[in-house]
Order: structure tokens, then C-alpha cells, then sequence
């Protein structure tokens, strides 16, 4: 135990981390910074990495500049390109959670499957029959890890090999195959460049068009990896200028600023306008939708993928799949030996299907019932000392998750920093808070490009969207530091942390 500066012993908490991706690495690393010890990682799955050990797909790759998806606490001066792929990603992730100590300490294959408050203190089940009673626990699960199927009649009836982008078969050759794409948003478009250099023959089945803004993806030359390795500042500054144009070109654009959106629409459609020549197939991948609608696809290798000879956009709707193929509407059927299924995930599972009960026996499927929402997109009503990371209108413009996570991370240590000074054993939100901050959220809302008129991951059953409406910078301000008066303290009849 540390000692305050009146002489009190600051208590030492017990926390549950669910989930050893990007953020639950980031938590751990920052929990123990803090002087926190006692803290049990659940990793579902054999290995750490989330997202970038699940999606192996061809192509796959970081949106946002790669300096930019870096702890701040540990730049890398080696990536290879400006939007560096997923193995890379992968390594970067197994790399820093092995120098930090996080690798040893998790607990892989075993998942939380019941967390359940009372008194203070969280009972967390795990599927190895494990149970931890802790603090606090941390959900760290992210929001895209729950891969949707399409719901089209026949599905299962396919004779050849089909399956999901998050579930990619390395055992499978494409070479010579006729091959279908369902999907045309941010990992079809990475995917579908490489599989069109293998298939003999790919067919496109395109829902919904996209806008592409053409950023390049600048490779790094030996001669860039050492002059980052001998000058940290410089990775500092090139950070800084990728933030500067996210923030006010890319978050502001989509966020109802007319300038910076204005420059995203001429940059996006004249991209479309000089990319593809055949005016029919340009017509046939133009969005009837205003930009940022959807959240906007960072890509040079789409269009000229999709305008080669082997490859077929296909824009009739899909009315059933076969053993042979795809049916469209118009009674054509796509003969295909593999069919790839590029169709999201979904957003609003979080760390479900875990069970989580909180006050009152509340089950966390009940108090989402008719929506899924937070305080602060941290905090969950009557559900005290549960937090999430990435919760509900975290996302932000085309920005970088790791900023947000660690913005997050430095939010939560200051809660718990005060149950360590004994200022309350749980803590809740009041509902008035978490009123306000949702109605802020719907009105923020009004003029962005979420709202436009489209449908997209980022909407929810009502049509609302779960993403932060307003400026990066007002998000860090409003984060900097908790508004306590926003909070119900909780006292126990067992201190917590003494059971």
C-alpha cells in the first residue's frame, strides 16, 4: 500500500482485464505505471492482438498512419509503410506487450462468461471454471470482433468453400478460381486488390457504393527507419502533422464543419472522376450519399482492382445463393468456387455474450434492451466499477483508436485513484448525467455527415449514430479530468478491497 499525503494507506485494488488486444495491452501497461499489481487478464483466444490476430485476410492493413497507431509511450521507428499491414500491427503488439511484462501475466484461452456485482465487489466466472473476485473490471473485448453473416436465403447451401474476411482460410489457394466478394466497404477494398492477382475470375457483389479518398501508401526506406531511430523528435512531429490533418480535415469533415467537408467531397468525387474511365462502371460505383456518411474508406488499390478484365462489379441485388453460386435479381447466376463474405461485424455486442449483472440484479441485456448506450462511453448506470474502453461514442471521426484508448485509460485510473483514497468503495453514475450526456450526443449530431441519410456500422436500431459528433480536441478536454458531481459514491457494509 502507498500513503497518502495526510498519512491514510492508499488502498491496493484487484481488476479484471477482459480481452489482451490493443487496449487491454494498453490498461494493463497503464494500471501498473499507477502502481496496480493484482490484476488478471483474460484472453479468449490463443494469443494476444484482437483485431490484428483475428483479421489475416490479404491486404489487411491499418487505416490511420502507422506512427500515428503507436502508444505514445513507445513509437516504433521501423514501420515499413505509412498504413502498415496487420501481421506487422501484430508483431508491434506482441513486441511491447513482451517488453512491458503484459505477455507472461495472461491468462489465454480462457474467457469471462459471468461478471456479477454485489457489494462492492465483481464475481467474474471464467470458462475454465476460474472465479475471480475483484474491484473493478475492465472490458477491453473492442467493438469489431463479432463477424456478421449476411441473412440471404440459401447461404448454407453452397457447395464450394465460404466464409467470413475474420475467418480467413491460409490453407486455401485462390489461384485459378472463380471467386465472389460480398462487400464493398473498408476490408473489401483492401481484400479484393489482392485477390483479383490470384482468382482467374472475381465477381464483386456490391450493396451499397463507397468514397474513397486516395491517401498513398508511402513505403520507408532503410535510410527513414534509421533517421527515426537516431531522432525520436522527428517521429513526434510526423505524428503531430498526421493528428493536425485527421483532426481538422478528416474528423472535422465528417462532424458537419463545411470546410473541411467541402474539401473531403472534391477530393473524394474527383478522385472517382480521374480513377475510373469507363464512365458506366464510375456511374455504377458512385455513392448517392454525401461523404462521411459512412466512415470514409483510406485507399489507392481499389479502383484500378476493380477495372481489370478478371474482375466483375456486380450491382444487381443478391436474391439467393446456391450450391453453384450467386443468384442476382436479374435471374443471373454467378458460378463460383469460393464465395467470401466481407460483411462487418457488429458493433454493439461489446463484451457480450458475456453475462454481466449489476445493481439489483440488473443483466446487462436488460438495461440495453431498447438501447445501447453510457456515460462518457466509459461508464454503464448501475453497473459500478465496470468500465469500458472503446464503449459507445468513442469512436471519432477517422481517428486514431489508441489516442482514444489511452485518453480513456488516463480517465479510469483517476476514478480509481480515488477509491485508493477511500472517497468511495463503488461508484455509479446519477441518471441525470447520463441523460445529459446522451441528449448532448443525439443533438451534437445534427448537420454531421452520420445523418446524411445512409446506412452504415455506425448507426444503431433508432438510427442514431454511436460516434463522438464533436471536435478530437473538445473529447480530451471533456476527458481530462472526471466531473465527480456527475457520480453516486457507494459505501459497502465490507470495505471493498478487504473481503
Amino acid at each position: 500500500m502507498g500513503i497518502e499525503e495526510n498519512g491514510a494507506a492508499l488502498r491496493s485494488p484487484s481488476v479484471v482485464v477482459i480481452g489482451a488486444g490493443m487496449t487491454g495491452i494498453l490498461m494493463v501497461i497503464r494500471l501498473r505505471q499507477a502502481g496496480i499489481k493484482d490484476i488478471t487478464i483474460l484472453e479468449k483466444k490463443t494469443d494476444l492482438g484482437g483485431t490484428w490476430r483475428e483479421n489475416i485476410y490479404p491486404g489487411v492493413a491499418c487505416d490511420i498512419p502507422a506512427h500515428m497507431y503507436t502508444y505514445s509511450f513507445e513509437p516504433n521507428p521501423d514501420w515499413s509503410h505509412r498504413f502498415a499491414g496487420g501481421e506487422e500491427i501484430q508483431q508491434y503488439f506482441q513486441r511491447t506487450s513482451a517488453k512491458y511484462g503484459v505477455t507472461d501475466s495472461i491468462h489465454f484461452n480462457e474467457s469471462a462468461i459471468s461478471s456479477v456485482y454485489d457489494n462492492g465487489r465483481w464475481t467474474v466466472e471464467t470458462s475454465l471454471g476460474n472465479t475471480h473476485k475483484v474491484d473493478f473490471v475492465i472490458n477491453c473485448t473492442g467493438i469489431l470482433h463479432h463477424p456478421v453473416l449476411p441473412k440471404i436465403k440459401g447461404l448454407g447451401s453452397f457447395e464450394g468453400e465460404a466464409f467470413h474476411t475474420a475467418q480467413w482460410r491460409s490453407d486455401l489457394s485462390l489461384e485459378g478460381k472463380k471467386v465472389g466478394v460480398i462487400g464493398t466497404g473498408s476490408t473489401a477494398t483492401q481484400l479484393i486488390p489482392e485477390v483479383a492477382k490470384e482468382a482467374n475470375k472475381l465477381s464483386v457483389f456490391q450493396r451499397t457504393a463507397q468514397w474513397v479518398a486516395p491517401v498513398p501508401n508511402k513505403p520507408f526506406s532503410n535510410w527513414n527507419k534509421r533517421f527515426f531511430r537516431s531522432n525520436f523528435w522527428a517521429i513526434k512531429l510526423l505524428v503531430n502533422a498526421y493528428s493536425f490533418g485527421l483532426k481538422h480535415i478528416f474528423t472535422k469533415g465528417v462532424s458537419g464543419h463545411k470546410i473541411p467537408h467541402t474539401f473531403l467531397s472534391v477530393l473524394c468525387k474527383l478522385n472517382l472522376r480521374f480513377s475510373v474511365k469507363d464512365p458506366d462502371l464510375r456511374k455504377r460505383l458512385r455513392p448517392d450519399y454525401q461523404v462521411g456518411c459512412k466512415r470514409l474508406i483510406i485507399n489507392t488499390t481499389f479502383y484500378p482492382a476493380i477495372q481489370r478484365d478478371n474482375v466483375d462489379l456486380v450491382t444487381e441485388g443478391i436474391q439467393e445463393i446456391t450450391p453453384r453460386g450467386v443468384i442476382t435479381t436479374d435471374g443471373k447466376e454467378h458460378v463460383l468456387d469460393v464465395l467470401i463474405l466481407s460483411t462487418g461485424f457488429d458493433p454493439f455486442a461489446f463484451m457480450r455474450p458475456m453475462a454481466v449483472t449489476g445493481l439489483n440484479g440488473l443483466d446487462i441485456n436488460e438495461a440495453w434492451r431498447d438501447k445501447v448506450q453510457s456515460y462518457r462511453s466509459v461508464v454503464i448506470p448501475n453497473f459500478p466499477n465496470f468500465f469500458l474502453m472503446l464503449g459507445p461514442n468513442t469512436p471519432i471521426g477517422n481517428y486514431s483508436v489508441i489516442a482514444m484508448s489511452e485518453v480513456q485509460a488516463d480517465y479510469i485510473l483517476k476514478l480509481i485513484a480515488q477509491w485508493q483514497a477511500r472517497d468511495f468503495d463503488a461508484l455509479d453514475v446519477k441518471p441525470e448525467a447520463f441523460i445529459s450526456f446522451n441528449q448532448s450526443m443525439k443533438e451534437g449530431m445534427k448537420g454531421t455527415a452520420w445523418t446524411s441519410g445512409c446506412q452504415s456500422w455506425y448507426l444503431d436500431a433508432d438510427g442514431d449514430p454511436v460516434v463522438w459528433p464533436y471536435t478530437w480536441d473538445r473529447w480530451v478536454s471533456e476527458m481530462k479530468a472526471p466531473s465527480m458531481e456527475d457520480f453516486i459514491p457507494l459505501y459497502c457494509e465490507t470495505p471493498a478491497g478487504q473481503s
